[in-house]
């Protein structure tokens, strides 16, 4: 059993940075597909971005070039950098793990990042 377990959010203004990290349990983590997702109040979740066991990234529109994600698979842990943050960034940011031999999906609790204007 794989957990995921999010840390970093918080309350930002505009234009700050933060970094989130999702740290997994267990073993395997090198095999995991990671990605990091995010939920609005009264919206959807949607996905930020994601990064394979090679390191390649891709990126939702809206978080390109302010947001990079990164793994360090000998601390089991992927990360988040998030710049330049708007207001619209304000959700609860969620990981998650697709172990691509099991084909199980984990995901984590999630945490609060909040955008001052």
């Amino acid at each position: 059993q794989v957990q995921l377990v999010e840390s970093g959010g918080g309350l930002v203004q505009a234009g700050g940075s933060l970094k989130l990290s999702c740290v997994a349990s267990g073993n395997g983590f090198s095999n995991f597909y990671m990605g990091w997702y995010r939920q609005a109040l009264g919206k959807q979740r949607e996905l930020v971005g994601t990064i394979v066991n090679s390191g390649t990234t891709r990126y939702a529109d809206s978080v390109k070039g302010r947001f990079t994600i990164s793994r360090d698979n000998a601390k089991n842990t992927m990360y988040l950098q998030m710049n330049s943050l708007k207001s619209e960034d304000t959700a609860v940011y969620y990981c998650n793990a697709l172990d691509q031999f099991t084909r199980i999906l984990y995901w984590g609790q999630g945490t609060q990042v909040t955008v001052s204007s």
